[in-house]
């Protein structure tokens, strides 16, 4: 997948940004779950966003994943040097706020999203005046049974 562009225009009806709430927060620690703040983030680093596409509380391949690579020290302190964490959830066992059901679909959708995990890596841009969002797709992965072998993956998407 190496030198995929993938040009998508989508508008989040997710509303103005807000902190993360007390009532939801991601799975995995350290993940973002609102696309404006993982935006802002990205701007600002100049890191690609990496979304998480999830159920984290039925997909076993999620919680798999989350296990094998993204609970790991090494793993953060790359994500640290390399991306901003998102986390997109679709749990069957408890509700997220409508504000990131909205969000989380428009972004499936967006994406095309039809397993899970699946994890995009991307560059936003976005237009100030309609609030649309430029998606720069850099490459998509799915469940990798180590640290080495999901960040190599994403590594040579960074390239």
């Amino acid at each position: 997948m190496k030198g995929l562009k993938l040009a998508l225009a989508f508008v989040l009806f997710a509303g103005v940004a807000m902190a993360q709430t007390e009532e939801y927060k991601p799975a995995n620690e350290g993940w973002m779950v609102d696309m404006d703040l993982a935006y802002e983030a990205s701007a600002k680093s100049g890191k690609p966003i990496m979304a998480n596409f999830t159920g984290s509380d039925w997909c076993g391949w999620c919680k798999r994943l989350t296990a094998s690579v993204f609970s790991k020290p090494e793993f953060k302190a790359w994500a640290k040097e390399n991306v901003v964490l998102l986390e997109l959830d679709f749990p069957r066992t408890f509700k997220i706020p409508e504000k990131y059901r909205n969000q989380n679909a428009s972004l499936q959708q967006a994406f095309k999203i039809t397993g899970y995990p699946t994890v995009w890596v991307f560059n936003l841009n976005k237009d100030s005046k309609t609030g649309q969002y430029q998606v720069d797709a850099l490459g998509k992965t799915g469940y990798a049974p180590s640290v080495a072998e999901f960040t190599g993956a994403v590594d040579q998407f960074l390239k």
